[in-house]
């Protein structure tokens, strides 16, 4: 096999994994209304989701962008420089904002909370993501991904 097919069959094995990958990153598919519907009645959706968030950044959870592993980087590198992966990546993020919407209620103003609120998880996420690709520790990164996270929530309220 020549160079050019050996990087040819790289790159389909990377896309492969990576779209394994997606598909794990897919088990948070929906997690935003699971929350709001799991909440205690006293709390509010806004609340609930700002304490889910940082408990996924004290877990350094992948969906968080907070996680230093190796394969977690390769993986949001990867899925953010390939177009059909970030395609993917996009629909499950719809998917989610239509879920969100449901959990918090008829009408525009829920549509448009689910959109704001996911909108700030997700450039959260992909800024605590850059800062690590940049080459910091997810735990040096800890304690401004918290400080990020909750301005971000405060500006929701």
């Amino acid at each position: 096999m020549g160079l050019r097919a050996r990087k040819k069959a790289r790159t389909r094995d990377a896309i492969a994994d990576a779209a394994i990958s997606l598909h794990r990153f897919a088990d948070h598919h929906g997690e935003a209304a699971r929350v709001v519907r799991d909440r205690r009645p006293d709390v509010s959706p806004v609340t609930a989701l700002h304490r889910h968030f940082r408990a996924g950044l004290d877990r350094y959870e992948p969906v968080t962008g907070l996680n230093d592993h190796s394969e977690v980087v390769a993986f949001h590198r990867l899925v953010f420089t390939t177009p059909s992966l970030a395609g993917r990546l996009t629909q499950y993020m719809l998917e989610d904002e239509e879920a969100l919407a449901g959990a918090l209620g008829p009408g525009i103003h829920a549509r448009l909370r689910a959109a704001q609120v996911l909108a700030v998880q997700r450039v959260l996420a992909r800024a605590n993501w850059q800062k690590i690709a940049d080459g910091r520790t997810a735990r040096d990164v800890h304690p401004e991904a918290v400080a990020d996270a909750d301005q971000a929530f405060a500006q929701l309220r």
